[in-house]
């Protein structure tokens, strides 16, 4: 599965994107903001993503800037039985509306393929991640949450979100971001 958007090529892994993934991720700044990467990041970790297994119904992509490469990962993965959003943006490129951009992509693809609702969660921590949220119409739950972190080996006050793919997604904040 492949989806476009305006600056930003969305595509699958291949194993001969590790090299890229790890530069992107290999960061302690990005990867303790995710609950499922480990710190340090390796090679090893770079591949094992890389040769993830699509699932249709939860597809993940990397997210490519044509003529840049490689900047991050957006996607859907299972929590709680239900689909959760997730993504990273290496640092050289945050503060231009990419995770926005992307994780706004990636739920047009979920509205596609059926999803009704998505999930997505951020630690405390890392407000940043809730301004995208709320950027893509996520309403906070008013539930705090503890999360994992393999990166930092504990669970983390995280602040959760749900937004409700039933009603007609608003396609303005993906057009913002770019």
């Amino acid at each position: 599965m492949f989806h476009r958007t305006q600056r930003l090529f969305l595509r699958p892994a291949f194993l001969d994107d590790a090299a890229a993934i790890l530069a992107g991720i290999q960061d302690e700044g990005v990867v303790r903001n995710l609950a499922r990467a480990p710190w340090p990041y390796g090679i090893n970790d770079a591949l094992a993503f890389a040769a993830l297994p699509q699932d249709l119904r939860l597809p993940h992509f990397l997210v490519t800037v044509p003529g840049a490469g490689v900047i991050g990962a957006a996607g859907l993965g299972e929590h709680d039985g239900g689909a959760e959003l997730g993504y990273w943006i290496a640092r050289q490129h945050w503060g231009r509306g990419y995770a926005t951009e992307a994780a706004g992509a990636v739920l047009q693809i979920a509205q596609a393929i059926g999803h009704r609702r998505v999930t997505a969660g951020h630690f405390v921590d890392n407000p940043a991640s809730g301004k995208v949220l709320r950027k893509l119409g996520f309403l906070a739950t008013g539930r705090l949450g503890r999360r994992y972190s393999l990166a930092r080996g504990c669970s983390v006050d995280s602040v959760e979100y749900a937004l409700d793919l039933e009603a007609e997604m608003d396609p303005a904040p993906v057009a913002r971001a770019a």
